[in-house]
This record gives C-alpha cells, sequence and structure tokens, in this order.
C-alpha cells in the first residue's frame, strides 16, 4: 500500500512540476512581449545563412545603377533554372527590355520583338520546357506556420521560400509542394500551352499577392533587394500593363549569375534561416503585434505577410 501511495504521490508532484514549469515559461513569454525588430536584433549568427553567389541573378536596369537580386529555388524548378543558367551565360537577356508593367501585379520583361515574331536566338537554351508548377511534398523539410490559407491547405518556409502545400496527396496523388506569388516572386512567363514558359520571359510580382497563379505558373524564386526599382516603373497603358511602344519600355542592361561577376561587383547578403526557433519567434512577433501601434491587432498572418530577413554582411555582429 505505501508503494501504492508513494507512486500517486510521485505522478502528483511531477504533475505540479510540469504544470509549474508551463506556468513560468508562459509567464516569461508573456513577459518579454517581444517586437519583430527585437526579436531581429537578438538573433545569432547561427541564426543566418549566406547564399551562394550561383543561386543570385543580377538583373541590372537602365533605370538605375543598383541591380534587382533574386535567390533562385532550384528545389523547385530545377529544368527551367538549367535553362535560365545557359540563357545567361550566353547573354540573352542584355539589351532585351522589361515590356510590362501592370498596376498591383507584376513587371516582365524579355523580347520586345516577340509579338511581330522576330525572337531573338535561344542559343543552346530549350525552346519548350516542361512545366514545374509544383514538386513532391516528400522530401522537402516544410516549415509550416498557423495561417488560415485561401490556396492551400499548409503554409510554410523551405530554406527561406514561402511555399504552399496539400495536407495530403490528392485524387490518389502525392502530396504537393509550390512556391507562392508573394511580393517579389520570380516567375517564368509562358502563353496558352504549359510547357510554353522556357525562362526566356520572366516577371516579378510587383504588387498584392496573385496567389490564384499558384501551381499553373513556375516560380523559380524571390528577390532580395531591389525590388522598388521594378514595382516604381511607370504602368503600361495597353491591355495587361503592357508598354505601347518600345520608348516606353525600360532596358534590361544586363543578367548575370553572381559567381560570373568579379568579387568587387558581388553582393554578399545573409538572409535568415527559417528552420530556427528565432524565425519561429519572428513569425509570433509578426502574427501578435503586441507592442506595435496596432488598436486591435488580428493576432492572424498570411504567408505572403512574413517578409524573410535579408541584410549586407556587414551588419553581422560577431
Amino acid at each position: 500500500m505505501n508503494k501504492i501511495y508513494q507512486l500517486i504521490i510521485a505522478v502528483l508532484t511531477g504533475s505540479l512540476l510540469a504544470f509549474t514549469a508551463s506556468a513560468q515559461n508562459a509567464l516569461v513569454t508573456k513577459e518579454l512581449k517581444l517586437t519583430s525588430t527585437e526579436v531581429l536584433a537578438s538573433s545569432q549568427a547561427t541564426d543566418w545563412r549566406l547564399p551562394e553567389q550561383r543561386n543570385l541573378m543580377y538583373v541590372q536596369v537602365s533605370n538605375t545603377d543598383a541591380p534587382v537580386v533574386f535567390e533562385l529555388a532550384e528545389d523547385f524548378a530545377p529544368k527551367h533554372i538549367a535553362n535560365l543558367r545557359t540563357l545567361v551565360k550566353q547573354k540573352y537577356f542584355d539589351g532585351l527590355a522589361i515590356i510590362r508593367s501592370q498596376d498591383n501585379y507584376v513587371a516582365q520583361w524579355g523580347d520586345p520583338a516577340e509579338d511581330e515574331g522576330e525572337f531573338r536566338t535561344l542559343g543552346d537554351a530549350a525552346e519548350t520546357v516542361e512545366p514545374e508548377f509544383y514538386r513532391a511534398k516528400k522530401g522537402l523539410a516544410l516549415q509550416n506556420i498557423v495561417s488560415r490559407d485561401a490556396y492551400a491547405d499548409e503554409v510554410g518556409f523551405v530554406k527561406g521560400f514561402a511555399v504552399g502545400a496539400d495536407a495530403k496527396g490528392r485524387n490518389s496523388a502525392e502530396a504537393r509542394a509550390w512556391l507562392t506569388h508573394c511580393y517579389g516572386a520570380l516567375g517564368v512567363a509562358r502563353g496558352m500551352a504549359m510547357n510554353s514558359g522556357n525562362a526566356s520571359g520572366l516577371y516579378a510580382v510587383t504588387g498584392h499577392s496573385p496567389r490564384h497563379l499558384d501551381r499553373n505558373i513556375t516560380l523559380l524564386g524571390r528577390a532580395l533587394i531591389g525590388m522598388e526599382h521594378l514595382s516604381t516603373l511607370p504602368r503600361g497603358t495597353e491591355s495587361l500593363g503592357f508598354y505601347k511602344t518600345a520608348e516606353e519600355a525600360t532596358p534590361i542592361v544586363s543578367v548575370r549569375f553572381g559567381n560570373e561577376l568579379p568579387t568587387e561587383q558581388q553582393i554578399h547578403l545573409e538572409v535568415m534561416r527559417t528552420d530556427t526557433q528565432i524565425f519561429r519567434d519572428y513569425v509570433a512577433a509578426r502574427t501578435k503585434r503586441t507592442h506595435d501601434w496596432f488598436a486591435d491587432p488580428v493576432s492572424r498572418i498570411e504567408v505572403c505577410n512574413v517578409n524573410v530577413p535579408s541584410r549586407p554582411v556587414s551588419t553581422h555582429s560577431e
């Protein structure tokens, strides 16, 4: 009988200790109430990663001396990115132009003579590439966030890229995952045929996230810096924001991958890792908004409102 009482006391004591620890943690969390800025300030060197220069695409347009820098996501569109590398190596985009700027939507660049049937040669690049609108969810380390998403069963991040996913397979197929059309997303323009996008025409989302395009267009990655050079372009006056004349279009000076540039021209950025506790704290802070000026914080968030932080390496504190 004594052993039974001892067991009961041990269980009760353990439960009490667990409850006390839980209450203390909740109290600490409540007392902290960090803003997203404060969370960033508390980050450590291990909370950040340095993207490889070979995965950074520098788009230099004529309206600025600073490039738009995109990071590519080969886990989601390896075939299109391989074709894009071929095009860039051949300097395909040099001298082409931004041909479309649609208000609250996208800026698109490519060959201005395309509508006249006078295509610039693709050289060694493929003319058609099978669509990579999504991939198998299996094998991805998806870091989910809590969000009532209208376009996906689950949303979260993979290596800094915003991702939507199926909760399970649909129609007996395996579950899928895809990059989402958030602000700054880089996509492959296509026509009616699903395989008509070969990366010779690209666009970046410059307005409110057009998530209805998810799983209908191949996305390649997202902008890290320089989006203001695209989002502030004059709007096209033709249908869908296309420019009416060549004079309206903004020329593309060059497109290069970082590893093709001289060291002094490379821009070194670090991006917050999305598989860390600090990132979870960052998302929580942006969700709760406890210290911001909000009179009635909604305490919810969409995947495109998270904005994974990036910063120059020079700001890194040892």
